[in-house]
């Protein structure tokens, strides 16, 4: 494994002075997804999250998220260790992983695990869908299904965490776009006077 130590090493080199954007820890991924196998991949990325750089650990969540499709424990991992990071930044590499995961196995076979992770009892891990599956219906299977999206997303309309419901409002402004009658349907039921509800309702409705 010493050969692994010299690529964490280039790697952490290679990425931690980016300011801005996550191109480069796309392009790292993606070379050593294809470089390595995936227990070499599995090990360099738990190795690559532990260190003190942001930028390191949102690579190596990529690098898991890329393992997640063919792994439970990379998927696991993603939920039990990486939802656990206090950098938005690497949040964001949580929902692009757990979307990578959803896209390649099919997003209607992911339905049992998108209800998993939205019922998980870590914020992080809910907005993880409800933030990386962004732009729900510009995704295959939700695209033929709006209503579906609508109704994994309202569940979460008076969720505990203020991160959580801000990005489902989002979501849902994002689906009323094209689906405006839909969306009217669902939040002219919700209870408004419910104050976090009422948080959601006012961004699902900026467009209506």
């Amino acid at each position: 494994m010493n050969f692994l130590n010299k690529e964490l090493d280039s790697i952490i080199k290679r990425v931690k002075e980016v300011d801005h954007g996550f191109k480069e820890m796309v392009e790292v991924a993606q070379e050593f997804h294809k470089k390595l196998s995936s227990s070499e991949l599995f090990s360099l990325a738990k190795k690559l999250f532990q260190s003190d750089s942001y930028q390191a650990q949102m690579t190596a969540t990529l690098m898991i998220g890329y393992l997640a499709p063919a792994s439970s424990s990379a998927l696991s991992f993603l939920k039990e260790k990486v939802s656990k990071n206090d950098n938005w930044r690497v949040q964001e590499m949580l929902a692009k992983a757990f979307d990578f995961y959803a896209a390649s196995i099919g997003y209607e076979k992911a339905i049992p695990i998108i209800k998993e992770w939205l019922g998980d009892k870590t914020p992080n891990v809910r907005r993880a869908v409800t933030e990386g599956l962004r732009i729900w219906t510009s995704r295959s299977y939700f695209k033929q299904h709006p209503e579906i999206a609508i109704e994994l997303l309202s569940k979460l309309k008076k969720d505990e965490s203020e991160y959580v419901r801000k990005s489902v409002g989002n979501a849902l402004r994002d689906i009323s776009r094209k689906h405006k009658e839909i969306i009217q349907k669902e939040i002219t039921t919700w209870d408004l006077t419910n104050k976090n509800i009422k948080q959601v309702y006012q961004l699902a409705s900026k467009f209506l």
